[in-house]
């Protein structure tokens, strides 16, 4: 009689090793400072209006060095005293109300071989305390003139009505927020459009934004 043998083959495998989590280290103070020097938009701290520090690309679109910077007033990059007075006027309650603000506005550059130059930057900013909005608070600046370049000479308050127009409001909401009668809008608006040479108010914008 055939003898038939059966074999089992048990397969034992090594045990199983976990992956063990590995807990990054916490930044340092080193590189919190490095980031905000190598951020890509312009960076300024301030107290009351005035820049206590800034990085690099600050510096670099307002053609400054830091020391020209630190130390100064934000009026330093408005191109008139009257628009860093009402703008920060208007400003003030929005902060205390969200704590941050925004807004695309014509300022002015400090030094290098623009000094003087206007152009269009975007602004935000942060308010360290809502009920004292102005007494500390953290800025950024983008540079738009590469996009939106300026090519006609304006006004204190036609640099701050093409602002407003070109966030499409109308000649009564833009009254409302610069605290002026709608006819005082409607004119510093056509004579925005004698300037550029443009025939209406969408016209007007597309000027604005193309130079």
């Amino acid at each position: 009689m055939r003898t038939v043998r059966y074999y089992v083959i048990v397969y034992v495998g090594l045990p199983t090793v976990q992956p063990q989590a590995v807990t990054p280290p916490l930044p340092t103070l080193d590189d919190y400072r490095l980031a905000f020097e190598l951020a890509p938009v312009g960076l300024a701290l301030s107290r009351h209006r005035i820049m206590v520090d800034c990085n690099q690309a600050m510096c670099d679109i307002f053609g400054a060095s830091r020391d020209q910077l630190v130390g100064q007033s934000f009026r330093l990059l408005y191109p008139s005293a009257d628009e860093f007075e009402r703008i920060g006027e208007r400003i003030a309650p929005i902060l205390n109300a969200h704590g941050q603000y925004s807004d695309e506005r014509i300022m002015r550059r400090v030094g290098g071989r623009f000094a003087g130059q206007t152009f269009w930057c975007h602004v935000s900013g942060r308010a360290l305390d809502r009920a004292d909005p102005h007494a500390a608070g953290i800025w950024s600046f983008e540079d738009l003139s590469a996009r939106r370049p300026v090519t006609v000479a304006l006004t204190p308050r036609e640099r701050e009505i093409a602002a407003l127009v070109m966030k499409g409001l109308t000649a009564k909401q833009a009254a409302k927020v610069l605290g002026i009668s709608p006819r005082t809008v409607e004119v510093h608006r056509a004579r925005l459009m004698r300037k550029v040479q443009a025939r209406s108010t969408v016209e007007l914008v597309q000027r604005l934004l193309t130079g």
